[in-house]
């Protein structure tokens, strides 16, 4: 029943009269199995690849996918629809940029379009780059707590694995983001530029596919209190469609991004700086290699 829910975006009063029960008790039932799904479930199947078995199986799939070495994943932000405006609302936080009340979902994808990461915290009217920096990996990625056991050197530069994001997301040494938004770099950076964009795409097609495959994503029919859980139990189930290899779905599109590059925050200084001495190794990096080709 709770299945169908999410598959569908099924209201609980269209259920209670299938199944000839109360709407509260299906609200109830949801309530319980989303949460279990997403409390007991997610540390087994939504887990940081830093086993190096995993660890290498992702960066190659993404090397062979972009020609950039040691990307573990693509991060990127979706708003999640309320279908019901909130009136706990009076600075109109949840409204988010595409003119609909909102909760915003933050994923890191692995190249199979598995999610490694989820992070519901921030209402639809917050930046991707805020929602990020509130999020618990950038606290571990920021404090050294990940441990990754893959170093490789590009040119005197020790090179960590790392994830790829558009430009709403700030230059650090761990997360790469393009040059330039316009292609008005030089030929190095805006073939890195279409590179790390080419990874993106993976995050981008795994956001897809979840609003897809569970549709009550597409507008969310449950109370504020219980979007984080209900959206973070459907990622669980994503997940587990991807292992098991389940046909994939039509990709459902959302608006194109719109968004302001990200500020460098006081405290990211050392981060920003080593990532930019990084991702000009990089891009000259994959200008030789491919050249020379």
């Amino acid at each position: 029943m709770v299945l169908s829910r999410l598959a569908h975006g099924c209201s609980a009063k269209t259920l209670a009269s299938r199944y000839s029960l109360d709407p509260y008790l299906i609200s109830k039932i949801t309530n319980m199995v989303t949460r279990l799904l997403a409390t007991k479930l997610y540390p087994e199947f939504i887990k940081i690849p830093v086993g190096k078995r995993r660890l290498i199986e992702t960066t190659q799939g993404f090397e062979e996918l972009t020609s950039l070495p040691n990307i573990c994943g693509a991060i990127d932000s979706t708003p999640v629809k309320l279908r019901r405006r909130t009136k706990l609302n009076p600075r109109n936080i949840y409204g988010c940029k595409y003119g609909y009340d909102a909760v915003l979902l933050q994923v890191v994808a692995d190249h199979k379009k598995i999610f490694w990461d989820v992070c519901v915290k921030a209402p639809g009217g917050e930046d991707d780059s805020s929602h990020f920096r509130d999020s618990l990996l950038y606290k571990r990625l920021t404090s050294g707590d990940i441990v990754w056991e893959k170093v490789i050197n590009i040119r005197g530069h020790h090179v960590r694995p790392y994830i790829v994001g558009d430009w709403c997301y700030p230059l650090l040494s761990f997360l790469m983001t393009p040059f330039s938004p316009n292609g008005s770099g030089s030929p190095p950076e805006n073939l890195f530029d279409g590179m790390l964009m080419k990874g993106r795409s993976v995050v981008v097609e795994a956001i897809g596919l979840l609003k897809a495959r569970w549709k009550i994503l597409q507008s969310l029919n449950v109370g504020v209190n219980h979007a984080p859980q209900t959206i973070v139990a459907c990622c669980v189930l994503h997940n587990l469609c991807q292992i098991a290899r389940e046909p994939e779905p039509e990709i459902w599109k959302d608006p194109d991004e719109v968004g302001t590059p990200a500020r460098v925050l006081e405290s990211e200084r050392q981060f920003y700086y080593y990532g930019e001495s990084l991702r000009q190794a990089l891009a000259e990096d994959l200008h030789q290699r491919l050249s020379s080709r």
